[in-house]
């Protein structure tokens, strides 16, 4: 986990996770509403070894762009991308988008500033071709910022994920540009 980049929005601050993140990890993420349309990864309580675990490289791949969302210089959520199809050289350019932003943020842009100014950047800084997002069905809010960010709405992956027991749908949102010369 480095320090940089920092990408600077309206009303945002994006930057790499630090280690001494965790307290402010666990008063942003601990809500049962932000799980509710993540994967089975993100926990609820989330707890401080939740955090630990998470910025230890545990959860996800600190070598993947992966930041805080900072509102007002207080940690408010966090998005990120991991290669969609891993060791597969032909999906090299393809990735997968993530995010989450705690409730108290929702319903006022801010994630459709920050995935503004995320997504083309990190399309260039990797190369990408293709960055895909999943959604799941009932989350209108996700798909909006998705859609008001040049994402194209590709389809429904069926049963694609486990929810509480249940199978659940996911739309498949993705955002593509023409390939880059190697």
């Amino acid at each position: 986990m480095d320090t940089a980049p920092t990408l600077r929005g309206e009303g945002f601050v994006l930057r790499r996770w630090h280690a001494d993140d965790a307290p402010a990890l666990v008063a942003a993420a601990n809500h049962p509403d932000i799980p509710r349309w993540l994967s089975g990864r993100f926990p609820h309580p989330y707890t401080l070894a939740d955090a630990e675990r998470f910025l230890s490289g545990q959860v996800v791949d600190f070598s993947d762009p992966l930041f805080a969302i900072l509102i007002g210089q207080r940690i408010a959520g966090g998005i990120g991308i991991h290669p969609e199809q891993a060791g597969r050289a032909e999906a090299a350019h393809s990735a997968l988008l993530g995010y989450w932003l705690s409730p108290s943020h929702w319903g006022r842009g801010v994630m459709t500033r920050v995935v503004g100014a995320f997504a083309p950047w990190v399309m260039d800084q990797q190369r990408l071709h293709r960055l895909a997002a999943h959604v799941m069905p009932d989350n209108l809010g996700s798909a909006a910022v998705l859609l008001r960010n040049g994402f194209v709405e590709e389809g429904r992956m069926r049963h694609a994920v486990v929810k509480q027991g249940q199978c659940v749908d996911l739309r498949l949102f993705a955002r593509t540009r023409e390939c880059l010369p190697d």
